[in-house]
């Protein structure tokens, strides 16, 4: 149990590493949702006068509110350099790549050609890559 892909000695590194991750992350996380405003709902669902929000946060990735939570849990991962931790990632990884899937057909018929337009200049969620 607890097997580790970094090395115990190396704690205090990976520890302050993984704390920062998870701080950047967690504050990654806020600033999308507070930019995003009253067009936030828990569920996957259209507000009313819902407006398709590209600045802030939004300019670095379609969905910042997943990118910063797995960025805090690969924080988490690195501060406990445990393979579970990598296991409990991925799981998160995938929940929010099905729920983004959802969102981003919703955003498709809502917003149409503009929100085609998004999608091709910005990345789901990990900036110049996905």
């Amino acid at each position: 149990m607890g097997d580790r892909f970094l090395p115990v000695v190396s704690w205090r590194v990976w520890g302050v590493v993984g704390v920062a991750l998870n701080f950047a992350g967690l504050l990654f996380t806020v600033w999308a949702r507070v930019h995003l405003g009253r067009n936030w709902s828990g569920a996957v669902t259209l507000k009313q006068d819902h407006e398709l929000i590209t600045s802030g946060p939004y300019r670095i990735v379609r969905h910042p509110i997943y990118t910063g939570l797995l960025l805090a849990f690969a924080g988490l991962a690195v501060a406990r350099g445990e393979w579970r931790s990598i296991l409990g990632l991925v799981i998160m990884a995938l929940s929010f790549w099905l729920k983004l899937r959802i969102e981003e057909r919703l955003m498709v018929e809502q917003f149409g050609s503009a929100y085609e337009t998004y999608r091709r200049r910005v990345n789901a969620l990990i900036p110049f890559v996905f």
